[in-house]
């Protein structure tokens, strides 16, 4: 079936016309190019814009109190209020499929940084009240020491864990901060550990300048009393938060007395919700390439047909005199498929190989010149590369099957007459 013969009358025929075998590949090879290359550019966003969302629970919501836009139960319009930390234990008794409801004081950000001392050195840096678990919606590795724990919480006890860039600032290099002590606000904490997060930009600096302590010492050294700045609020895996968001805010309307219709009150940010949209981008972007790419690469095909049936023309005479000394028409089908296949496989494997190049460049200058926003590592999978395989070989298949229907009609008696 495939005898050195009919490999060599395929190479005969493909390089008989150089320039025109060159032009038609060229269509095949610049399409799976284009897929090839548009995919890998839609993976690198996506990695890019994975990698700002980090390790971080997606299936988290946050909420916080805003001032009220209604009168309600003879209370009045603009009126503030704070949650309360029985907050939290209420949306743990009420609502359902919640992983994790983690209060949060705060320092720092939009209230400013927070000052922070050791000895001679200062720093402004955002200060977290928490409890442990938010070291489960907001990962981060601890690079010595421990976390804070529930010991801590119940004990209050003044101990801090601080970021990377924390520990540059305020200590000297090869120092071990753990055991020492901070004052924030013109209170002292001992560090029990030190952390790093991971960031699309390099080390992330502005993640690694961060420093947490135990919820109820920060309560109780910064004057919150029961207030809670904000919350954190986890679902398990099988629950949507955004489902269950609406309870949540319905719950602490009825707590705080907020009119029901008043959305203002109580401000929430879905993370689901977000992310979910994200990932839809990427479904839109990865189908855009596909379609594109395989327009290009049909384009392609098209030509390889046309190419195929030029040559079938040019071999009238030869078909014939084949078709005359017996040759059945089956195997001249199968030549003209194979040539066909033949010329489509190798126009799309230059065009991978050429893709794959381009590809491994831009992954080599994003490492000489360092992590770009949003677009990161940018790579096809094997599955695809071996998908554009199998739908050049079939490609091939139909570009080649009206030239081959065509070769087959041919009378050979006709064809013997053809100059």
């Amino acid at each position: 079936m495939f005898n050195r013969d009919r490999w060599r009358e395929i190479l005969e025929v493909l390089t008989s016309n150089v320039w025109r075998t060159l032009l038609t590949s060229f269509g095949v090879s610049w399409g799976i190019f284009i897929l090839i290359v548009l995919l890998a550019a839609g993976k690198g966003l996506e990695n890019g814009i994975r990698k700002d969302f980090g390790d971080i629970a997606t299936n988290t919501m946050f909420m916080w109190t805003r001032s009220t836009t209604k009168a309600y139960e003879g209370l009045p319009k603009g009126r503030s209020f704070e949650f309360k930390i029985s907050d939290v234990q209420s949306i743990r008794d009420n609502v359902p499929n919640l992983r994790f409801v983690s209060p949060r004081n705060q320092l720092g950000g939009f209230r400013g940084g927070g000052n922070v001392v050791r000895g001679i050195r200062t720093g402004a840096y955002n200060i977290y009240g928490d409890y442990p678990e938010i070291i489960n919606q907001d990962p981060m590795t601890v690079t010595s020491g421990r976390f804070i724990n529930v010991n801590d919480i119940n004990a209050k006890r003044k101990v801090a864990v601080i970021g990377q860039g924390v520990k540059n600032d305020l200590y000297k290099k090869g120092e071990d901060p753990v055991g020492t002590y901070i004052k924030i606000q013109g209170v002292n904490f001992m560090v029990i550990g030190t952390y790093k997060k991971n960031s699309s930009d390099g080390d992330g600096e502005e993640a690694q300048k961060e420093i947490y302590v135990p919820f109820t010492s920060f309560s109780q050294a910064f004057n919150q009393g029961e207030d809670v700045g904000w919350m954190a609020i986890t679902a398990h895996d099988g629950s949507s938060i955004s489902v269950l968001k609406e309870d949540i805010i319905e719950l602490m309307r009825k707590r705080h007395k907020v009119h029901p219709e008043d959305n203002r009150a109580i401000g929430h940010f879905d993370l689901y919700q977000e992310f979910n949209r994200v990932e839809s981008l990427f479904g839109a972007l990865k189908a855009v390439a596909y379609i594109v790419g395989v327009m290009v690469l049909l384009s392609g095909i098209i030509g390889v047909s046309n190419i195929m049936l030029i040559v079938v023309k040019e071999r009238t005479k030869e078909i014939g005199i084949r078709r005359a000394l017996g040759e059945q028409p089956w195997s001249i089908k199968k030549q003209i498929l194979m040539e066909s296949i033949f010329l489509t496989v190798v126009s799309g494997m230059v065009g991978i190989i050429f893709g794959s190049l381009v590809i491994y460049g831009i992954n080599s200058l994003l490492d000489s010149i360092g992590p770009v926003d949003m677009f990161l590592s940018p790579s096809v999978s094997i599955g695809v590369v071996s998908g554009a395989m199998l739908i050049l070989t079939i490609a091939g298949l139909l570009a080649g099957f009206i030239p081959a229907n065509s070769a087959i009609k041919v009378r050979p008696i006709e064809a013997l007459r053809t100059e």
